[in-house]
């Protein structure tokens, strides 16, 4: 008779916020059991304060805490942790309050009492997705090798600028930081970088730091020796091995774990590392370009990331600007995106009618190029028409009202402000955090929020 299997680990990184701690100690050991590193909070500050510290995966989060409602805190944990996904947990389930947590971005809706088969589920979800994550882009830097090349699409001056310093910086081996907010086009620019390089016959290697663990991602890093851990049954080759002449993407670099810093501060510096579980020390001659949309020089002062690492990767840094503020870009590239989608669909070339294309250029794109590109195919595989109304636009964009103020558009200083003043707002943990970014006492938030309601 044989023996009963494994029970698969997931390695995931777990975050428990409940007041009642056998709850939380209960969920913990659930997770425990199936792999996962587990830290257990009792309330919203020690949440945030965790997630200031270091990156989850999935948080369980019960809706009545002690003193806050966990739908409040909901976007909170989102506003540090976007990727972040949010099971709600409760005693006090009903179908009013499952939709009010969806739509505040909780991904999950657990009734007490709950089974250890329901938390081990919703683990395996996530696990799924991060694994799912990390193979589209290989994937996307797989197809992008393949593909012809072409040049940007943009009639913006401020993004022509930007691709004639690329151009030059490309001709250097130094290491790239690009910043800019999610879906603005960093990847791409990265794969550009390299095509304008002389390493361009040689390989380009994508490696999303937010999709794996910090043993994975080590791993898929610097390969691994065999038996370094469970799973490991034979000597791996790591991305900065099979980046040998090419260059090296590392999409997300802020989210990288300190240990993890470490070793990359020294692979960019001396070009040397060891493959997890090994002694050996290699070199790999590789060019790194980096990115992300996080705010590094916060996290340099908050103790989160590594000032000499930052100095060490933006040797030359470039800044991508949202979509929102290069708006003669939208129409050429939704265009762009269209034909693109309606040839991949086997139809003929769609049309945007004056109504659609004033809508689309009033739109505030939060989502920047990456959403424009999603609408778009969203058009291509559902709008049965060959001329495109407004009507096609998904919900979330349906409305798209005026967009939002931003620095150079037509708008007022006193909307410029109040904007500025509900994005800080927004992501900052606290009101009183917010207060010290914005330079002012917490009392004017209250006052001009209040103020704006009424």
């Amino acid at each position: 008779m044989s023996a009963p299997a494994a029970p698969q680990r997931f390695g995931v990184r777990a975050l428990v916020i409940d007041d009642e701690k056998n709850i939380r100690a209960t969920i913990a050991l659930c997770l425990e059991e199936a792999g996962c590193e587990v830290e257990a909070v009792a309330s919203s500050q020690a949440a945030l304060a965790a997630l200031e510290r270091a990156r989850f995966d999935i948080a369980f989060l019960d809706l009545r805490l002690a003193e806050e409602s966990g739908i409040e805190l909901i976007p909170k944990l989102l506003a540090l942790r976007p990727e972040l996904a949010i099971v709600v947990i409760t005693a006090y389930a009903t179908v009013e309050t499952a939709v009010q947590a969806m739509r505040r971005g909780a991904q999950d809706y657990l009734q007490k009492p709950f089974t250890p088969a329901q938390i081990r589920h919703a683990v395996e979800r996530v696990a799924e997705r991060r694994a799912l994550l990390s193979r589209v882009a290989q994937l996307e830097a797989r197809l992008a090798e393949s593909s012809v090349d072409t040049e940007p699409v943009t009639d913006s001056p401020a993004m022509r600028t930007l691709f004639e310093t690329a151009r030059r910086v490309a001709r250097a081996d130094a290491p790239v930081l690009l910043r800019g907010e999610s879906g603005t086009g960093k990847s791409l620019l990265a794969r550009e970088i390299h095509g304008w390089s002389a390493r361009a016959a040689g390989p380009f290697q994508v490696v999303s730091c937010p999709t794996l663990t910090e043993e994975l991602l080590a791993s898929e890093l610097f390969g691994h020796a065999r038996g370094a851990y469970t799973g490991a049954v034979q000597d791996q080759a790591g991305r900065v091995e099979a980046a040998e002449g090419g260059t090296l993407f590392l999409d997300e670099i802020g989210e990288l774990s300190p240990g993890l810093q470490a070793k990359l501060l020294r692979f960019v510096q001396d070009h040397e590392f060891e493959r997890v579980g090994e002694t050996r020390t290699r070199r790999a001659d590789v060019r790194v370009i980096a990115a992300t949309n996080r705010d590094l020089d916060a996290d340099v002062r908050a103790g989160r990331f590594r000032e000499d690492l930052l100095y060490r990767l933006n040797v030359v840094e470039l800044t991508l600007p949202p979509l929102r503020e290069r708006a003669e870009d939208i129409l050429p590239l939704a265009h762009n995106f269209l034909l693109e989608f309606a040839r991949a669909a086997k139809r003929a070339p769609l049309e945007l009618s004056p109504a659609t294309e004033a809508a689309l250029r009033r739109h505030g794109w939060p989502g920047n190029v990456r959403e424009l590109r999603n609408t778009m195919e969203r058009i291509a595989i559902l709008w049965p028409a060959q001329l495109v109304e407004p009507e096609a636009l998904p919900v979330r964009a349906a409305p798209l009202a005026q967009a939002r103020p931003h620095v150079g558009g037509d708008f007022t200083l006193e909307a410029l402000e109040r904007e500025h003043i509900e994005q800080v707002v927004a992501r900052a943990p606290t009101q009183e955090e917010a207060a010290r970014i914005l330079g002012i006492d917490p009392s004017t938030i209250w006052r001009r929020r209040k103020k704006t309601q009424s």
